[in-house]
């Protein structure tokens, strides 16, 4: 069961949260999900592509970071290669909580801040950023993180109508990609979607308005120029195999 905890400061505050990259630390992944509102500052550094779920066929996004599991190319023992990490890695080990009734202060909005207490970011020592002032109020760190949430919040209950508006015009289409190494070895990236670009060009110019009003039209040509990183991400798996 995990072992998730409403943050207050008198059950926390004592704890502290080692905030550095490490593969230790959770960052050791090939993948990580992530919302349109945030594809414009992650398309610099990652591919963004959409993953549909077989049993709901409910689309999601995420920036790939590997090419196969438990790999993390843009993570060099304590440094991470890139300008921006992905929200959902950044918030790493809180999480939004909610009421009983499932509302927020606002009714739909972030209602409480909860912490992974096994996640192995969790210091009890002396070690990592304190989470609360000694008279109790949180520190920065923890006012941040909960802006960041509320963020990926909010972007995740957006993501729904943006997918929607995709599908309706029919711009996603499957994915795959056979990743040949200098070394020789070949990987293959199966079961992704990402934007039919002919597709997108071909609209006409209500639909194109249409996307641009809802604010679905700069993420989605993000996520398109985003591809341009699937080399610099080959190049990186060279490099490391190399190393």
């Amino acid at each position: 069961m995990p072992n998730h905890q409403i943050l207050t400061h008198e059950t926390h505050a004592d704890l502290r949260v080692h905030t550095q990259p490490g593969a230790a630390l959770g960052d050791a992944v090939m993948a990580c999900i992530t919302v349109p509102a945030e594809f414009r500052r992650l398309a610099t550094d990652y591919p963004i592509l959409f993953r549909q779920d077989e049993a709901t066929g409910a689309f999601s996004a995420l920036v790939l970071m590997g090419f196969e599991p438990g790999e993390n190319l843009f993570l060099e023992g304590d440094q991470w290669d890139a300008t921006n990490r992905p929200l959902a890695l950044a918030v790493q080990p809180f999480l939004v909580g909610r009421s009983r009734d499932g509302a927020g202060r606002d009714g739909e909005g972030l209602g409480q801040v909860h912490i992974d207490m096994d996640h192995p970011r969790i210091s009890t020592g002396g070690e990592g950023i304190r989470l609360f002032e000694p008279g109790g109020q949180p520190t920065p760190y923890v006012e941040q993180i909960a802006d960041m949430l509320g963020a990926l919040d909010a972007g995740y209950r957006a993501s729904g109508d943006y997918f929607a508006a995709l599908t309706r015009y029919d711009l996603i289409e499957p994915f795959s990609m056979d990743v040949t190494l200098d070394s020789g070895a070949m990987h293959r990236l199966v079961g992704y979607h990402l934007v039919n670009e002919d597709k997108l060009a071909a609209l006409e110019p209500g639909a194109l308005a249409e996307l641009h009003a809802e604010g679905h039209l700069l993420p989605t040509y993000m996520a398109l120029a985003s591809l341009g990183n699937l080399a610099r991400l080959v190049a990186a798996k060279n490099r490391r195999d190399h190393g």
